[in-house]
């Protein structure tokens, strides 16, 4: 099937809930990938910060394999040995005690807005629900976290939305201790806000956010879904701040792609959740959990994490290299391997040629260009892809 066929067939047949470009992905290894007629791309999206160990890593085929081969799925009825020893690896590298395993990084942040009001509920007793999250964020697309999200455009038309949240300005702590009331039970908020534009705040932020929650006795929920599994540097992207949360949410590049998600949390808090009062069929089969294993196996090594610092290092280099030349670049920023570069007009015109020069990037926030490689990304291809934006800015 050639890509117009393939495009008229989905666009018949799927609903039609995302803009896609005129590309069909038929394979890919490492950071590049191939399309149904065969042109390669060097891809700086990752599957939106999900293939962090890039595309079809052998290590990562043999284990889906080996596991399929094993046993795929029995249900939450029933223990076993990936899950819970995913579990144990995950608890052994941050503040958490405990881990609830769902499919996708809404599915967890679900689970950690469910833990809080019940966790408040059992506190406190009824009224302390409210939850405040930051404007410009986004934690996903089920109705209640849809609801989270400070983005109207997200909201529109599945209003009346889920009662309870309250909006501030992100990196603004004084605006977050007034909106703070007697129905409060928690902050959510992203450690750097991705869909939001590549947005870091002040390095006193997150330890404001802990002094005013511990204050309060509100609980500090971290969605670390984007920005987490080594992206910054760090394993987790607060720890760059040494600053912990109660809870915590992760998905994306956990499992490099096989949907999973996974909501972790210290155990006095998740003590909350009994048997019935939260679950997911798929959350956490032997397949995912497999995968998951051996890719944070391969992320929280050290050495990985340094070299992602170094090679983010070295591509922001490049890009503030860019704004120094082009007048109409206003501001690069990022950490580690999540950069941004905002324009002062929109990118999706830059983002379709970089295709046509055979690089993916992205584009959000309007006219933020978002780069978000696979962690294994060289030099040599981030010189590439400044190379690319070097000559369609010189055009504009």
């Amino acid at each position: 099937m050639d890509t117009q066929d393939l495009m008229q067939e989905s666009r018949a047949h799927i609903c039609q809930t995302y803009n896609r470009f005129n590309l069909a992905i038929l394979s890919g290894s490492g950071c590049n990938l191939w399309d149904q007629e065969g042109r390669q791309y060097l891809d700086f999206v990752a599957g939106i910060a999900v293939c962090n160990l890039g595309h079809c890593p052998p290590e990562l085929a043999r284990v889906l394999y080996e596991q399929a081969q094993q046993l795929v799925h029995v249900s939450n009825l029933y223990y076993t040995e990936p899950q819970a020893k995913l579990a144990g690896d995950l608890t052994s590298v941050c503040f958490a005690d405990k881990v609830f395993f769902g499919n996708s990084g809404a599915e967890a942040n679900e689970a950690a807005i469910k833990l809080a009001r019940k966790y408040s509920r059992q506190r406190y007793g009824l009224g302390r629900y409210g939850i405040i999250t930051m404007k410009d964020s986004f934690h996903g697309r089920t109705l209640a976290t849809l609801s989270a999200t400070g983005q109207l455009k997200v909201q529109e038309g599945f209003e009346p939305l889920v009662d309870g949240f309250r909006y501030v300005d992100f990196d603004d702590l004084d605006a977050v201790a007034e909106a703070i009331d007697e129905t409060i039970c928690a902050v959510l908020v992203e450690p750097i806000q991705g869909e939001g534009g590549v947005r870091i705040p002040k390095a006193n932020y997150l330890a404001g956010l802990r002094q005013l929650c511990s204050k309060h006795d509100l609980l500090l929920i971290y969605d670390e879904i984007q920005v987490g599994m080594g992206r910054t540097g760090r394993l987790f992207s607060h720890q760059h701040e040494g600053v912990a949360p109660d809870i915590m949410t992760l998905a994306k590049a956990l499992a490099n792609g096989v949907p999973i998600g996974a909501m972790l949390a210290s155990s006095e808090v998740a003590e909350a959740f009994t048997p019935g009062s939260h679950a997911s069929t798929f959350g956490g089969t032997p397949l995912v959990t497999a995968v998951a294993i051996e890719v944070l196996r391969q992320i929280s090594r050290q050495s990985f994490l340094d070299r992602v610092q170094v090679v983010g290092d070295y591509f922001r280099e490049q890009l503030l290299s860019l704004h120094q030349k082009y007048s109409f670049v206003r501001e690069v920023r990022g950490r580690g391997l999540i950069l941004g570069m905002e324009l002062d007009f929109p990118g999706g015109e830059i983002v379709i040629q970089c295709q046509e020069r055979g690089v993916l990037i992205n584009c959000t926030a309007e006219k933020v260009l978002r780069f978000l490689p696979p962690l294994i990304v060289t030099s040599e291809e981030v010189d590439r892809l400044i190379e690319t934006l070097d000559a369609v800015f010189a055009q504009i």
